[in-house]
């Protein structure tokens, strides 16, 4: 198979570049903080309305991890989500899936305000709860490989850790309006915030909705699907391609994640949960959604600096630094938790969302569409995202919480946990290559299986990790 080794020329005087990459940071950037409004609204639920309200309260313990196990369903879904459209992304292009997963996951995010809570119907309502929840993953599981795809793909050569970037400050847009709008919202008496309260969060998502749409429906196709197509190159096949020749780029994502993912969910809701259960049930848990509405506002800043950090550093080198910092950050963060002191607690959450999550999540912008070719980037990139969701996000909440029930709120043991996401993370920055300016419209991936060639009649093959030349 031939190769493409014309780049697009994302610099060129085309007067309706400047025009489609406006555009498509915009189209990219509300979709991301659609995502990621929903999820960090869902995961603040879970910890303080959910466990409630859709769940049976003769033992609360238990409710509340039931409660994260419906927040960990909408990771199973993901890669379900990531799988199919994936594949018709590769297939068909990026635009029209990114249309169909916004509709999908806004659309199942507006019901959530909607169902019945367990006093009303049983059983029913966690059953509505989980279903509603399965159909927000396996929207979202498409949505944010489409908008990473989607921006590096449009973006300039030697900015493109920038330009990646920038869309990806919906999702501390989105996070920080969820930590907002649920702060207020619990202001409100107890009796209204569970009765009507928490319902109209939701039923603003519709609003984002129909400025994604109107946006996306505006928006062409990418440079190098364009291109794909001119050579008469889109796969036919390509779960084959990537379960044949991309799954070891998919592993060292799904690494690369672990930090990054996990990190960003242990701090956003399970350390809400932690801090209740060593300060005492008397705690005043909205008080710290302030962290992360913070983290989120620092996040504006770190994640461009760092993706434009990582146009010069090289994006390895910017990684690194984030999954170190969350490393040496794991122990100080959980014990100082324990203190039970909420401005302390507040800056804990910050600075490990602002700094150690988001200087991973800038140059990953770029850096995962790079790794994969142009015939099954969209899938590659959503298999890496999506399979280390559930890894790493959705078992953050469960297990975490089951931690925190069966210890009575051991820091160590959470201290650990994240820890290990993080030792995982640097360890994946030394198996993938340097991918700094690759050019998009190959067709073959950064990270490849190289096998023994000694000689014919050798029994066993040794696979392993290298850097392809370029």
């Amino acid at each position: 198979m031939t190769d493409l080794r014309t780049p697009v020329d994302t610099t060129s005087d085309d007067p309706g570049y400047a025009a489609n990459l406006r555009r498509a940071t915009l189209a990219s950037s509300i979709g991301s903080a659609l995502e990621y409004f929903d999820f960090a609204l869902y995961g603040l639920s879970t910890a303080l309305i959910f466990n409630v309200l859709f769940f049976s309260q003769d033992d609360p313990a238990m409710a509340t991890v039931a409660a994260f196990a419906t927040f960990g369903v909408g990771f199973v879904a993901r890669p379900f989500g990531g799988l199919f459209f994936g594949v018709l992304g590769d297939r068909l292009g990026r635009k029209w899936v990114l249309v169909i997963t916004i509709l999908l996951m806004g659309g199942a995010s507006t019901a959530i305000g909607l169902l019945p809570t367990y006093a009303q119907i049983g059983l029913w309502a966690p059953a509505l709860l989980v279903l509603m929840r399965l159909l927000q993953g396996f929207g979202a599981g498409a949505e944010q490989a489409g908008a990473t795809v989607l921006m590096a793909e449009y973006a300039p050569v030697r900015r493109r850790g920038f330009f990646s970037a920038l869309p990806f400050i919906g999702i501390q847009a989105g996070t920080l309006l969820a930590a907002v709008v649920f702060s207020l919202i619990t202001l409100l008496p107890e009796d209204q915030l569970l009765s009507w309260g928490w319902r109209v969060p939701f039923l603003c998502s519709f609003a984002l909705i129909l400025v994604a749409l109107f946006i996306r429906m505006r928006l062409r196709e990418t440079p190098t699907f364009v291109e794909l197509e001119k050579h008469e190159q889109v796969s036919d096949r390509p779960i084959r391609e990537i379960f044949g020749h991309g799954l070891p780029g998919v592993i060292v994502g799904i690494g690369l994640r672990m930090a990054e993912n996990g990190g960003s969910y242990m701090l956003n809701t399970l350390a809400l949960t932690f801090f209740v259960a060593v300060a005492g049930s008397g705690a005043d848990k909205s008080l710290l959604t302030w962290g992360v509405t913070l983290g989120s506002l620092l996040g504006i800043f770190t994640v461009p600096l760092s993706g434009a950090l990582s146009d010069r550093w090289g994006r390895r080198t910017v990684y690194r630094m984030g999954a170190l910092f969350l490393l040496l950050y794991s122990f100080p963060a959980w014990w100082l938790l324990t203190l039970g002191d909420y401005a302390i607690a507040i800056a804990v959450i910050a600075i490990g969302i602002g700094f150690g999550v988001n200087v991973m999540l800038g140059p990953q912008c770029a850096m995962l569409p790079e790794m994969f070719g142009n015939r099954h980037r969209y899938l590659g990139v959503a298999m890496a995202r999506e399979l280390s969701a559930v890894l790493a996000g959705g078992l953050a909440g469960v297990l975490g919480a089951y931690l925190i029930a069966v210890s009575g709120g051991n820091w160590v043991l959470l201290g650990i946990y994240m820890a290990t996401l993080a030792l995982i993370t640097t360890a994946a920055t030394f198996l993938v290559p340097e991918t700094l300016r690759r050019d998009l419209t190959r067709t073959d991936d950064a990270v490849k299986v190289s096998r023994d060639e000694a000689g014919e009649g050798v029994a066993s093959t040794t696979v392993t990790i290298r850097t392809v030349r370029w």
